[in-house]
């Protein structure tokens, strides 16, 4: 299951979201959002966890849980959206 996390301090990294979850069962995979053009993170992001009920464990254990100063928001993330894409004007 993939988990959205949002809300996160700037601060948290990859590994240190990790082991948050990681008290819950196995952490397959951490990813952080980042801009693309400061490279700083964007406070929100993903943890996938292969077994649903350890996933909804840390979900119902995390969501609104104070963590380095922020109160998380943790839920079951949902498919991305597909977005158009923009168009820019040429006129400038």
């Amino acid at each position: 299951m993939q988990i959205y996390v949002g809300n996160m301090s700037y601060q948290m990294t990859e590994d240190s979201l990790s082991a948050v979850f990681a008290e819950f069962g196995e952490v397959s995979k951490t990813v952080i959002i980042a801009d693309r053009e400061t490279g700083r993170a964007k406070g929100f992001g993903f943890v996938t966890m292969n077994n649903d009920e350890e996933a909804k464990a840390a979900i119902e254990a995390l969501n609104e849980k104070e963590i380095d100063g922020r109160t998380l928001r943790v839920n079951e993330a949902k498919p991305r959206e597909e977005r158009p894409r923009r168009e820019f004007n040429d006129r400038y």
